[in-house]
């Protein structure tokens, strides 16, 4: 359930204790058609999924663990005083991965875990946090994730923007590559603008689950809608599982993907350390 796109980024947030206890898991492939190598990718001289560890520990989580399918990922994790623990390198997605770790941890079914992508260097550990609360707070949810709404047609109609909707208590009905909800009669003809107010939201990637999902999650089959919409989120949907979804006001930070995204990246994690260099002076 890999997070899609990229955005200004958001304020990082103080380090401090949450209120409500949750693992951050960091699952880091070695592997990467696009970029080969990707988790160890230098920036700054500080290996790039260290980059995510250090920022999924400002979120107050209890403890970050990188899994990984690769021993150089975790002596690279390990050497910068971050945990780490190796899984299989056959699982068909992330969340499998996450389920291995979190049976290896001997974590419990009614822990909090959220899922914070190895690529996503500048991510925002407020955000982070909110996932787990979001998830505390939704006794009756397997799984808490983050959308927020989108007002450039372009995007509304990019097929790789994944867009969510959500019902009147806030979780998830749908996630699509299509446009939804379809604006029957405003785009009736040519779509030149979205309809002001309406609610078309663009999925974050970034997932809170409870371990008993995530144990269970191995077991289901893949659902046709997943299939089709290359949506792995739509698998839990299918069996009946509940996704809370977070309405935030702060849009995705840039993760990376591409030669190119890493080194935007690059750029705007020097800017960001030579602006606390200046603010500490």
């Amino acid at each position: 359930m890999a997070a899609a796109g990229a955005g200004r980024a958001a304020t990082r947030a103080p380090a401090g204790a949450s209120t409500v206890p949750f693992v951050v898991l960091v699952p880091a492939r070695y592997a990467s058609v696009r970029l080969p190598g990707k988790p160890l990718a230098d920036l700054g001289g500080v290996p790039m999924v260290v980059e995510v560890a250090r920022r999924a520990r400002q979120s107050g989580a209890a403890r970050v663990v990188i899994a990984t399918d690769d021993a150089r990922v975790a002596d690279a994790a390990r050497a910068h005083a971050c945990e780490a623990i190796m899984t299989r390198a056959d699982h068909p997605t992330g969340t499998d991965r996450l389920a291995e770790a979190a049976q290896a941890l001997d974590l419990g079914p009614d822990e909090i875990v959220v899922n914070v992508q190895g690529d996503e260097p500048l991510i925002d550990p407020a955000l982070v946090r909110q996932m787990a609360a979001t998830l505390a707070a939704k006794p009756d949810a397997s799984i808490a994730t983050a959308c927020h709404v989108i007002d450039d047609i372009a995007e509304a109609f990019n097929p790789n923007v994944v867009k969510v909707v959500c019902d009147a208590a806030g979780n998830a009905l749908y996630f699509s590559r299509a446009t939804i909800p379809w604006a029957r009669d405003a785009f009736a003809r040519e779509p030149r603008a979205l309809p002001a107010g309406m609610p078309v939201y663009r999925h974050y990637g970034l997932y809170a689950y409870r371990v008993a999902f995530l144990v269970r999650y191995p077991t289901l089959a893949p659902a046709p809608i997943e299939t089709y919409e290359a949506l792995e989120q739509l698998r839990a949907l299918w069996h009946g599982y509940r996704i809370a979804v977070d309405v935030t006001t702060a849009t995705p930070a840039p993760g990376v993907d591409t030669a190119d995204d890493l080194e935007r990246v690059r750029r705007l994690i020097a800017a960001e350390r030579a602006l606390e260099q200046h603010g500490s002076d």
